[in-house]
């Protein structure tokens, strides 16, 4: 069927559902609306499905989760006879609905459910699917993502998201359900008193809090005596960070009230996401007025989170590339390392990681865009027996981790390393970003910058990919004036790595500039890194890229 047949048959098959009948009578008259939500299906990746919430194939709806979840069934199935998956989900608007949705349809295919009775943080599913020796896992979520958008991210038996080779089975597996034909559901509280749905226990949330807390890097007789505010931002956060900070003695927190409570809506904060100054600004007004000394946000799942410190210029952000290497040394510097450590980062992640690896003999891996890559490396070493070997893995957008129970980003685990290092330099009568003056002074001022060009629509499609044929077609001897020394294409060269469309150039100096599309969002990245003998220096670097970069995509 065209998009404008799959809309009729929308319109008809959700007469019973008003919400969803009611937006589709709204736009009946609309046809590049109808188009939009129509012309394709959100197409299902390694993070699963993402995508705006709506009534349409190309929209985020109980029928597209259904789909999925049938789709899902049948793979499960296909691993093991008797399959089981683990559920969490976070604050979004239709979080809980999708959940249950999903849970419905697995329990109806024979595929044994263990959901959280609550909100809970996407790390402590990764940690459930482990725990519990689960097939799968699912979390509906849009992770940072503005309030209208939600999305059902699919993990493996090993706690990582699952790889392109599973999510193209699924898919395809997908491609051959009607989701008003072929998906079974059992309704839900039948399923769970009949145990083919079994919530989670609290006894599995206390062992995720302790296992982030054996994680802990502060030695023994530093003080744990430090005022933070935290702020979940209205989502998953609120049910593990204040408890596992208490619990390894950091219990002076203040959370502000306006954003303390899930709600899906983000009301004082609508693009959630905690690498933006914006989405800080309620919290930062709560740590001024109660003289805090440290502030924590996480995003709505509680994957990543940001941080700004107190100084004498009053609060600064630290941005993901400088929390990863201060964290990284921090580490480097208070714990026995093992034999042959191991340390991991992506591609775009800051390269002034290198230099605090060989500083204290680490090895470092690089890997693609997306903390799944990190554990897999993780989980591949568990399979050599080599676990021991991982000291940390991060990412520029305000992703970290420094424990292999789990095989995501962990903003519940990164929040107590932020407050032990914080209490480790206070110690020492420094900040946060004293310590950081220091690794600049020693080697080398690394400035980096993230610019995101939204392509959206499907004639915004058009034109990012457009743009990526012509990058990836050229050759340039220089960018903005800059020597290029080498360019990688990550999906065409051998690189090692998967293949991926991604576009990296190396500059002279050791500065660099990384292009590649979002997998969740219409927008095209770019990733600057400006090397120089200041900070001022290393900064005038990114902006000539940035003005290069404004100037040949603005050209579209």
């Amino acid at each position: 069927m065209n998009y404008s047949e799959t809309y009729k048959l929308w319109l008809a098959r959700t007469a019973g559902i008003p919400e969803l009948h009611e937006e589709l009578e709204a736009i009946a008259s609309d046809e590049g609306e109808i188009e939009d939500r129509f012309y394709k299906g959100i197409e299902f990746g390694t993070g699963g499905l993402r995508g705006v919430l709506g009534a349409g194939t190309n929209r985020m709806n109980v029928f597209v989760i259904s789909k999925a979840s049938q789709a899902l069934s049948v793979y499960l199935k296909g691993l093991e006879a008797s399959p089981s998956v683990a559920i969490a989900y976070d604050s979004r608007i239709n979080s809980s609905l999708f959940a249950r949705t999903a849970a419905e349809v697995f329990a109806a295919n024979g595929v044994k459910v263990h959901i959280y009775p609550r909100l809970m943080p996407t790390p402590s599913l990764s940690f459930a699917v482990r725990q519990l020796h689960c097939t799968g896992g699912v979390v509906i979520t849009a992770s940072h993502n503005p309030c209208e958008y939600n999305g059902y991210k699919v993990y493996g038996s090993d706690g990582c998201q699952i790889t392109s080779q599973a999510a193209a089975c699924i898919q395809k597996l997908i491609n051959g359900v009607d989701e008003f034909e072929d998906v079974q559901r059992s309704d839900f509280e039948t399923a769970l008193a009949e145990g083919s749905i079994e919530y989670i226990s609290d006894a599995t949330v206390e062992e995720y809090i302790n296992a982030v807390s054996r994680a802990s890097v502060l030695p023994a007789g530093i003080p744990r005596e430090l005022k933070i505010a935290y702020t979940p931002l209205n989502g998953a956060g609120i049910s593990c960070v204040p408890c596992c900070l208490k619990k390894n003695g950091f219990d002076d927190i203040v959370i502000p009230e306006e954003q303390s409570m899930p709600d899906g809506h983000f009301p004082t904060c609508p693009y959630p996401n905690p690498e933006i100054k914006e989405a800080l600004a309620v919290g930062l007004r709560c740590a001024e007025e109660n003289g805090c000394e440290l502030l924590l946000a996480s995003d709505p799942d509680c994957d990543r989170v940001g941080a700004a410190v107190k100084t004498d210029k009053g609060f600064e952000i630290i941005s993901g590339n400088e929390m990863g290497v201060l964290l990284f040394d921090f580490i480097c510097r208070t714990k026995k390392l093992p034999e042959k450590p191991l340390a991991v980062k992506t591609i775009v992640t800051t390269p002034m990681a290198a230099k605090i690896a060989a500083e204290y003999g680490v090895e470092l891996r690089d890997v693609l865009t997306g903390f799944k890559y990190i554990g897999e490396t993780i989980g591949a070493l568990e399979k050599q027996g080599q676990q021991d070997r991982f000291v940390f893995g991060f990412e520029e957008s305000c992703g970290y981790l420094n424990n292999s129970c789990v095989r995501d980003k962990d903003a519940v685990n990164a929040c107590l390393l932020i407050c032990e290092m914080t209490a480790y330099y206070k110690a020492r009568k420094e900040t946060l970003k004293d310590a950081l003056g220091r690794l600049y002074e020693k080697y080398g001022w690394c400035m980096t910058k993230l610019v995101s060009y939204q392509f959206p629509g499907i004639k915004g499609f058009e034109d990012m990919t457009a743009l990526i044929k012509k990058l990836r077609e050229g050759k340039p001897a220089e960018l903005a004036g800059i020597r290029v020394i080498k360019k990688i294409d990550y999906k065409n060269d051998e690189t090692g790595l998967p293949k991926a469309d991604v576009l990296r150039y190396f500059l002279e100096g050791g500065s660099e500039a990384v292009v590649r599309p979002s997998g969740t969002e219409p927008k095209l990245k770019v990733y600057l890194t400006g090397i120089g003998a200041s900070a001022g220096d290393g900064k005038a670097v990114v902006d000539r890229l940035k003005d290069y970069f404004d100037r040949i995509i603005g050209e579209r």
